[in-house]
């Protein structure tokens, strides 16, 4: 028999709440899926409106994929729709007149006091024919109203110029329409913007005329177009030097643009003593000049253009095969217009557009970004042919390493196989307050690579791979502890992209060092565990940073978040709360794409969690925490089976009561913001009394364990993750005050025959009880009993096993036991106790002789 053990449930019914993230109550906030709606979040609070930001950067047009952000205002309502901020068309548009697909919105980050970053990496720079994709941000306030753009790797274009045709049109140029189709055609090359080129035309003859300034047209149609409705100016003269000093003086010029001159003329000028001073104008001025010499007028007359030809390179900049141009005649200028343009268009830069090096041109600012106490970290995953690199934007200017400054971590050797440094960014904080940045390489010799710099002549202290980056100031005391690097494409088994996010302890001489790793749920699957990462500032109240890790392509890619609590200055490495997105929602994919964990959005003032998915954003709130106490105690303290206190039917039994007593703490403070209380407890001493029955048993060493599960009302939690405690009762022994059983056991045993060597059975028994020599016996009798006797002298003895051994040719018969001087009824082959005496005697068949 044993004694019986059950569970309580015992109801908490409004004395607690479940414990950290609610996965039952999502709220879910839906957007447009194919505008990569949830892409990035962002939590928010603007004049006192809690919101969740949302990204959406493929949100526009197919043909104009601009994109934007989303507010989703957390209300009372569990689902509110979600309404387009704007950022897209107003953020961007004193920047460029271009904004086509810039994917604003693919990065949100908190800026630094206030408002946040929305970033559109892919955002492009036309220059000329070519697109440059450096990338832009643009600084909102809190009331999501644009405040400025941050481009620090934007740079002016090569073909940002001001060009000026002097044009010849006296009564020599003919045909007049020859010279229009090659203005037409050489100007259909110009790219004419207000960031790009400018054009102007002066025509000559006696006097100079402007055809239109430099400002008037701002596209290359209306250029073009202007320029078929150019008529001659005809005259006997040709004036060029008094052209050339107007055209330097051309209102309209920008400052900063490479001032272009191309002149036209087919004979010599009628103010040649004044060219040297125009020239020297133009020198001065910094003016690049092109001269085109047209030797219609001089092969129509047979004459020797030596002398025209020779003024017009004096015209030209040096060196005259570069600058220098001669026709036939009025329609062979068509034939060198792609010459002059390319010559003209490789002018300005730093490569040149046939060039297929690039160093900031596509660093694609904004790809990451990491707000700083003194300005902006950003990535620039795209620099330097994409091996990749970093700039700072602070208050005290703007820090860019150039490349050599990573070649003892990137060699230079292998510049071209796309490290993609810079592709995430972070800080830390170690010893004596100092500063380490953070970047990932994830694409380094196809492993990947972390390095952490500062931004003086020293270089990185250390250096680790992974494409996500997280630095946890787990105790809050501003250093940091644990820095976490993430490689959510590590193959795990069945060549899967489980993921794998590695834990670097700061240690004591200040360098991380490997500290264990985290990983997904075992089942081989495609997880991308550590794709996304967040620090959140405390979920469970015990004052240490928690973490949350997103896995998007978890449980066939409907993804799923994983919450690590802190533990000192280190990370728990098993996951407290694993939410897959199956559980929130059916329709969720992706989810754990992107997360945001540092605001309370529902005004409970406890941090809730932003995760993104594929057209969705999720809102996570998180539980009020209660420390539940339980105490256990018995009445009477131990079971006593010899006296029976209560009837079970018709029969006595031992029986007592346990005494459950419950104390609830809670470790929330549920109190409005600038209040201050202390954790209350809900509830005291709640209690719950419970009857227990115990029957006879053959164990009374042994305590009785009572264990004791309970749940709290309105929770989603398995049986075998139920809170628990337990108990033991002993039994009453009655061995004096110290319970301490001293025995002393006295065996004796006989048979009712006798065998060889003359000795008798019982001091044969006694003396050799395991001999192995044969002991023959002898008996006209079929029957054999043995008398065992057991006698106890001291206090009780529990517990006491008694063995017989005897030979195969024997066969056992019956057992009775006889109990002297105690009235207690005995398992014969297990007794309890033994005291004082106790006699059994044994009977066998025999079969044999040999015993």
């Amino acid at each position: 028999d044993i004694c019986y053990c059950i569970w309580i449930l015992f109801s908490c019914k409004k004395l607690c709440q479940c414990f950290n993230i609610d996965g039952n109550h999502p709220r879910i906030f839906t957007g447009p899926e194919d505008a990569l709606f949830g892409f990035s979040v962002l939590q928010h609070e603007s004049g006192g409106e809690k919101l969740m930001l949302v990204g959406a950067p493929w949100d526009g047009p197919p043909n104009n994929r601009r994109g934007d952000v989303y507010k989703c205002v957390v209300g009372e309502e569990r689902n509110s729709n979600c309404s387009k901020v704007g950022l897209g068309e107003t953020a961007l548009q004193n920047v460029s007149k271009n904004l086509k697909n810039s994917h604003l919105g693919m990065t949100l980050t908190p800026d630094s006091p206030d408002g946040f970053l929305a970033c559109a990496p892919l955002w492009s720079q036309e220059c000329g024919t070519s697109k440059f994709s450096t990338g832009i941000c643009a600084s909102v306030s809190d009331d999501l109203q644009p405040r400025k753009t941050i481009s620090p790797t934007t740079k002016r274009c090569a073909t940002y110029m001001d060009i000026v045709i002097v044009l010849d049109g006296s009564n020599s140029i003919y045909p007049w329409y020859e010279v229009q189709n090659f203005l037409s055609n050489i100007l259909s090359k110009f790219h004419i913007g207000s960031d790009q080129m400018q054009v102007g035309i002066l025509q000559y003859g006696e006097i100079a005329v402007h055809e239109w300034s430099l400002k008037d047209y701002q596209t290359t149609e209306k250029v073009v177009e202007a320029a078929k409705n150019i008529s001659r100016q005809k005259g006997r003269e040709t004036r060029t030097a008094s052209a050339i000093r107007m055209a330097c003086a051309e209102r309209g010029g920008r400052e900063g643009a490479t001032k272009v001159m191309i002149v036209v003329t087919d004979g010599e000028s009628h103010d040649e003593d004044e060219l040297p001073d125009a020239l020297e104008e133009c020198e001065r001025r910094n003016i690049t000049r092109y001269a085109i010499a047209v030797l219609g007028h001089y092969i129509r007359r047979q004459e020797d253009p030596e002398t025209f030809i020779n003024e017009i390179k004096d015209i030209a900049s040096d060196p005259d095969e570069k600058y220098f141009f001669n026709v036939t005649d009025e329609a062979a200028l068509n034939d060198i217009v792609d010459a002059l343009g390319d010559r003209i268009f490789s002018l300005e830069g730093t490569l040149g557009y046939n060039e297929s090096s690039f160093h900031l041109e596509m660093s694609q600012i904004g790809f990451s970004t990491h707000t700083l106490d003194d300005g902006i970290l950003f990535g620039m995953v795209g620099a330097y042919d994409w091996d990749g690199g970093v700039l700072k934007e602070g208050v005290n200017g703007r820090i860019v390493p150039p490349r050599e400054a990573f070649e003892s971590e990137f060699p230079l050797e292998l510049k071209n196989h796309a490290a993609y440094l810079g592709y995430t960014v972070s800080s830390v904080v170690i010893g004596n307050w100092r500063t380490l940045y953070v970047a990932g390489a994830p694409r380094f010799k196809h492993k990947g690579k972390v390095i952490l710099f500062e931004f003086t002549d020293d270089s990185g202290i250390g250096s680790y791979f992974g494409s996500e980056v997280c630095g946890l100031d787990i105790d809050q005391d501003g250093i940091t502890d644990v820095l976490l690097i993430a490689a959510p494409m590590f193959l795990s088994s069945g060549n899967k992209e489980g993921g794998k996010v590695y834990i670097y302890s700061l240690s004591g001489e200040g360098f991380f060092v490997p500290n264990g790793t985290l990983k997904s749920e075992k089942k081989s699957q495609d997880a991308r565990f550590g794709y996304a990462l967040a620090a959140a500032p405390d979920l469970n109240h015990d004052d240490l940073t928690d973490l949350v890790v997103g896995a998007p392509l978890e449980d066939e890619h409907i993804g799923a978040i994983y919450i690590y609590h802190g533990d000192g200055i280190y990370i728990n490495n098993n996951y407290k709360q694993r939410i897959p997105g199956s559980s929130l929602y059916p329709s969720l994919q992706y989810f754990g794409r992107s997360v945001s964990a540092r605001l309370d959005l529902d005004g409970d003032d406890l941090i809730d969690l932003a995760v993104g998915a594929q057209g969705n954003a999720v809102l996570l709130s998180s539980r009020s925490i209660v420390q539940v106490k339980v105490s256990l105690s018995f009445q009477p303290h131990s079971i006593n089976v010899i006296q029976k206190t209560c009837q079970r039917g018709s029969r006595e039994s031992a029986c007592l009561n346990a005494t459950a007593c419950f104390t609830a703490t809670s470790l929330s403070c549920l109190c409005k913001c600038g209040d201050t209380h202390p954790p209350k407890s809900l509830r005291k001493d709640h209690q719950r009394d419970s009857f227990f029955i115990c029957q006879d048993t053959a164990d009374y060493i042994r305590p009785i364990s009572f264990s004791l599960r309970f749940k709290i009302n309105n929770t989603k939690t398995d049986s075998a993750s139920l809170p628990h405690t337990s108990a033991q009762i002993p039994f009453f022994k009655d061995c004096g005050e110290d319970d301490v059983c001293t025995t002393d056991l006295v065996l004796n045993a006989r048979m009712d025959i006798s065998g060889t060597r003359g000795r008798s059975i019982q001091s044969e028994f006694q003396c050799f009880p395991h001999r192995q020599k044969p002991y023959v016996i002898r008996s006209t009798h079929r029957r054999l009993a043995v008398e065992v006797q057991l006698q106890n002298r001291l206090e009780n003895a529990y517990n006491t096993s008694l063995k017989l051994h005897y030979s195969r040719n024997l066969h056992f018969s019956s057992l009775s036991i006889r109990v002297t001087h105690i009235a207690l009824a005995l398992d014969a082959t297990n007794p309890p106790y033994f005291n004082p005496m106790s006699s059994s005697f044994c009977f066998f068949n025999i079969g044999g002789c040999l015993l």
